[in-house]
């Protein structure tokens, strides 16, 4: 799952650099657009230093309902992702089900054995100016 978030990841940053410019400079005039080969692309990247000035992992919502349907985040994705879906009792709790792991050729058969992680870590975004 995780190389799916980097390609996922990488993909966003291509398609922000193809789409058109925000701002004059390196990369394109505003309302330009511009297309470069992806090493390229990658060389005019703005670099920064990081700041973790402020940052509090509590002020970010862990495991939203965003639907409304009963299940939080967690467990939307280990339904969506499940190999054998697990069964769903009230509250939305999973039990039973397995999941594959393509990174070390593993059948996992507890939800309590995977991570679920975000594209972006929260502090990493955070650092990075988000």
């Amino acid at each position: 799952m995780r190389i799916l978030a980097t390609l996922a990841a990488a993909t966003a940053v291509v398609a922000a650099l193809v789409s058109p410019a925000h701002a004059g400079g390196p990369l394109g005039e505003p309302g330009g657009t511009l297309a470069l080969p992806l090493h390229d692309a990658v060389q005019v990247l703005p670099v920064a230093a990081e700041q973790r000035d402020g940052y509090q992992r509590e002020a970010f919502r862990h495991w939203v309902d965003a639907d409304k349907d009963g299940c939080h985040t967690r467990n939307e994705v280990l339904l969506e992702e499940a190999f054998i879906p697990p069964a769903r009792a009230a509250g939305c709790k999973l039990t039973g089900g397995e999941w594959y792991s393509a990174y070390d050729d593993l059948y996992i058969s507890s939800p309590s054995g995977l991570d679920i992680d975000h594209l972006v870590p929260l502090a990493e975004a955070w650092d990075s100016g988000a």
